[in-house]
């Protein structure tokens, strides 16, 4: 895999990890009402799922590529109309992040772990978007060391960006400034996740 097209997998997977939804708001629920410490341990519990998911698409659309590349092109395109979805809704969006932000209620390490993984392992909007995802770069995977990259960046973005949240929030002083960037990030994402669809359609075509 060569370095940019890295760089473009490490772009929308922190685009990815960036769009609100339930992962954040069980990160948030976790961070708000147990300490820090809960909110990352919810995070990278869910990162694990993140990257357990990352590796079976990756596997799943290899094997497919090889045995069908006409049913390749067809998942390509339909995971490209999917992220051009997601990335309407995001430009639709008044702040979705902005509604996350909520206190929640205390709870054990254990469970902000369990959590964590659990929202990740079965939200199916997740094994959506690595399906649109991968589906163009799966072909810059031919090595160990790609798909590795592959799997592992994913993993480690979810993970990092999800322990900021946990330490951003834990500061009260920050919480209204990350509010007021919230609208921010979602138009962010809807552009970008619109390019990427329309990059993908246009290679497949």
């Amino acid at each position: 895999m060569s370095f940019t097209t890295w760089l473009g997998l490490l772009a929308i997977c922190c685009l990815g990890a960036m769009s609100p939804g339930p992962s954040l708001a069980m990160v948030v629920r976790h961070t708000l009402g147990g300490s820090r410490l809960h909110g990352i341990v919810c995070a990278w519990a869910h990162s694990i799922g993140i990257g357990a998911y990352a590796l079976v698409t990756l596997l799943g659309l290899a094997v497919v590529l090889k045995t069908s590349p006409l049913l390749f092109n067809g998942i390509a395109l339909i995971g490209a109309l999917y992220l051009a979805w997601i990335g309407i809704q995001a430009l639709r969006s008044k702040g979705g992040m902005q509604q996350k932000l909520q206190a929640g209620t205390k709870t054990s390490l254990w469970v902000a772990a369990r959590d964590g993984l659990a929202i990740s392992i079965f939200n199916p909007k997740i094994l959506l978007f690595f399906l649109a995802l991968f589906s163009q770069f799966v072909l810059a995977a031919e090595t160990i060391t790609g798909q590795t990259l592959i799997v592992l960046t994913p993993l480690i973005v979810d993970g990092l960006w999800y322990t900021f949240i946990a330490i951003v929030l834990s500061h009260s002083s920050i919480l209204p400034k990350l509010r007021k960037k919230a609208l921010w990030i979602d138009r962010l994402s809807g552009v970008v996740l619109i390019a990427l669809a329309l990059r993908v359609i246009i290679t497949v075509l």
